[in-house]
């Protein structure tokens, strides 16, 4: 795989240029002192301003959908990410749950941080069948989906999970007043430092989305998705980011001008976005008309798919970005990045060979195609 773009990392000062980050340094001598100044460029000026934690926290948290029984995952998740980012910043943690949290989850999450811990119950009518679902019929497809050995197939509470991810979290009151959300699962690894603050980032760029993996989705899981997004599409033309201007990400999810769906999508178990973007009008039409199709019941649709089309189709190139300095590893799936560097400098632990991912060559065009328009 090429080198990521300038767009895709944040620009860091070489290990033999200590100035990259200061403005000056002086030099004392017999009769006088003498100030060496260098001139920054745009990027360095740009990451001294992101790797300064007095400038204080953007309005954002961390966001995690997790169960009870899965609090010493949690707690793992929050190992890395305190370490290797969060001790500086102290952003504070969102918990939610379909069940009411144990006290044993509570406290041990909290140990866990020095920052903010909120945790908040998912409303019921957000984790249940809508009323024009016919249970029977949803029935029906989980057994004959785990009968074909889908992963998840059978499962009623992963089906309620994809449709909270998708068009429920972000509206939870505990969000009110934030701008930006990470979001963080249980179990999940980050190998290597993050000495920038990745919101501050997608606030002076004014970045909506932001992924690290970009994966293939199982075509069994969502076969009718693409017929209800083209619907929502030609009847909703106002929300749909002009595809013919050169940074339409429309290609990004099809390969043959729209007849198809590519099953390219932004893995969402890592994701930092924008909450003004989840809760605006475009977003909540193309959810509603997903969720009366019924397909989170009917099929399985997952969440992921659902962001990353409507990214694609709503969102310009500029508007998104590639964290690809953030190795991260959830299940078998692991993205580290290829810099020498980092790894002698002891930036990231993770092995360079073991990175994932079906769709990095959609990931890269795209890139190529932000550089170019800069």
């Amino acid at each position: 795989m090429a080198e990521p773009s300038s767009s895709s990392s944040i620009p860091l000062p070489s290990g033999n240029d200590e100035q990259a980050i200061s403005h000056s340094s002086s030099l004392d001598t017999k009769d006088e002192q003498v100030t060496i100044v260098k001139n920054l460029t745009p990027q360095e000026q740009e990451y001294q301003r992101l790797t300064d934690p007095s400038q204080g926290r953007i309005k954002a948290a961390f966001v995690t959908l997790a169960r009870n029984r899965e609090v010493h995952a949690m707690r793992s998740s929050m190992r890395y990410l305190e370490d290797r980012f969060n001790h500086k910043y102290n952003y504070p943690w969102i918990f939610l749950n379909e069940e009411p949290f144990s006290e044993e989850f509570i406290n041990l999450t909290r140990q866990m941080t020095n920052a903010e811990t909120y945790y908040g119950q998912v409303p019921t009518e957000h984790w249940s069948y809508p009323d024009w679902i016919d249970q029977n019929l949803a029935t029906e497809c989980r057994e004959r989906m785990a009968s074909q050995g889908i992963v998840y197939g059978g499962s009623e509470s992963y089906r309620h999970m994809c449709r909270y991810q998708s068009g429920f979290f972000y509206m939870h009151p505990l969000l009110d007043g934030l701008d930006y959300y990470w979001r963080v699962e249980p179990g999940v690894k980050f190998s290597c430092d993050i000495d920038y603050d990745p919101f501050r980032l997608m606030q002076e760029r004014d970045l909506k989305y932001g992924f690290t993996i970009a994966l293939q989705e199982y075509l069994l899981t969502i076969p009718t998705l693409w017929e209800r997004t083209l619907e929502f599409v030609r009847d909703n033309p106002q929300y749909i980011y002009p595809r013919t201007r050169p940074d339409s990400l429309y290609n990004m999810i099809t390969e043959d001008d729209g007849l198809s769906y590519n099953l390219c999508h932004f893995w969402s178990n890592f994701e930092i976005g924008s909450i003004k973007f989840l809760r605006s009008e475009g977003y909540q039409a193309y959810f509603n008309h997903l969720d009366r199709a019924g397909g989170f019941f009917y099929e399985r649709w997952g969440d992921a798919p659902v962001h990353s089309i409507a990214v694609a189709l709503m969102l310009s190139a500029k508007e998104v970005h590639w964290f690809y300095d953030i190795g991260y590893k959830h299940d078998n799936f692991e993205h580290c990045p290829t810099e020498p560097d980092w790894l002698v400098h002891g930036k990231c632990y993770c092995d360079p060979g073991t990175s994932f991912g079906k769709c990095y060559s959609v990931v890269q065009s795209m890139f190529i195609l932000i550089d170019a328009l800069e």
